[in-house]
């Protein structure tokens, strides 16, 4: 069925069709709540909070938008919220928070699964580091992989600013990297 029908009749209070916009969309919302949260269980239950929440408030969606573009900017509100009020953005990422390798690792040394998983923790470490608003910025860029046009639509902001926003919170992140790596005795290559 399509989008728009399953929103309309969402709308009306039927839930199965609520049930498949989920369905399409509970992995994006989990991927985006994990990106900035960094905590599975904590992702896991942010994204239930926000699609509980996009069913209440789904009746003042009106199409002027994409409803993924709409879902994303209810999404990005929630999880800022929860982490002004918990202020985790400023906690460091527990190592066992740091996601494992996805690829297959065949033929890769210990030593090299090792220096892998230490980028992977410096990387992290760093980006918690960032102003919540160049960590929102990133990961709807880098890792959701949302276009400048969509992510200016789901911050209310304008492309001259995503665009700004995108290049220092690239260098800012590459600033405590380079602090990270002279911290740890060396400039090696991440």
């Amino acid at each position: 069925m399509e989008e728009k029908e399953l929103i309309r009749l969402a709308q009306q209070g039927n839930g199965e069709a609520f049930g498949q916009l989920v369905e399409r969309y509970k992995t994006k919302v989990f991927s985006l709540a994990y990106g900035l949260t960094r905590d599975r269980a904590t992702a896991d239950d942010l994204a239930q909070e926000i699609l509980i929440k996009a069913y209440y408030v789904l009746p003042k969606f009106k199409f002027r938008s994409e409803f993924g573009t709409w879902l994303f900017r209810v999404a990005v509100n929630h999880i800022k919220d929860y982490l002004r009020k918990t202020q985790r953005r400023r906690q460091d990422v527990p190592l066992q928070n740091v996601p494992e390798k996805e690829v297959a690792t065949e033929g890769r040394s210990y030593e090299e699964e090792q220096e892998e998983a230490e980028r992977r923790t410096l990387v992290w470490g760093a980006l918690r580091r960032l102003p919540q608003k160049f960590l929102v910025i990133l990961t709807l860029r880098d890792i959701q992989g949302l276009s400048y046009e969509e992510i200016a639509r789901v911050l209310s902001i304008s492309l001259g600013t995503v665009d700004s926003r995108l290049f220092r919170a690239r260098k800012m992140l590459r600033e405590r990297l380079t602090e990270n790596i002279e911290g740890k005795g060396g400039r090696n290559e991440l």
